[in-house]
């Protein structure tokens, strides 16, 4: 478990939908992320708009590099899977 000494505010998304899919892809390249949320955005209605939806991705300092140059590429669509060519269909 990481301590709040070595973490550092790697990006600040709107709803916990899109925080859980950066966290996803950043773990799946071996940085491990901690979320942080304002406690409205987390309450039995959900919040997602303004600063009561804002998630904080937390990363090691020591992986800060590593993860901005991840998002960096994913922002550029290095990690968009390409769509195969149609089959020509016989008609």
């Amino acid at each position: 478990m990481m301590t709040n000494d070595e973490l550092v505010m790697l990006e600040e998304v709107t709803g916990s939908a899109q925080a859980e899919s950066l966290r996803g892809l950043l773990e799946a390249q071996g940085v491990q992320v901690m979320l942080s949320q304002e406690s409205a955005g987390s309450s039995t209605l959900p919040v997602t708009f303004g600063i009561l939806g804002s998630v904080q991705l937390l990363v090691r300092k020591t992986d800060e590099s590593q993860a901005r140059q991840i998002l960096e590429e994913y922002y550029a669509g290095a990690f968009m899977e390409e769509e195969e060519p149609e089959e020509p269909q016989d008609e």
